[in-house]
């Protein structure tokens, strides 16, 4: 076989294993589908809340609210 037989032939079997991954591919088509759930989600959280509330009063007020003060 000589050397342009060997590059003809080479060639050819390039091109044929390109034509089989072209056609491979063109079969393989990907398909992406996205679709509304038919029932509504339901989001279950358990949250416990924590809260400190600090109040800074004055003296004279504190005089005043105290529970000796007869207010009350």
């Amino acid at each position: 076989m000589t050397t342009y037989h060997r590059k003809r032939h080479s060639a050819a079997t390039v091109g044929w294993i390109l034509a089989g991954m072209a056609a491979c591919l063109a079969g393989c088509t990907p398909r992406v589908e996205v679709a509304a759930p038919e029932k509504p989600i339901t989001i279950n959280l358990n949250v416990k809340i924590d809260h400190e509330i600090r109040v800074k009063v004055d003296k004279e007020l504190d005089r005043v609210l105290s529970s000796d003060s007869g207010l009350f």
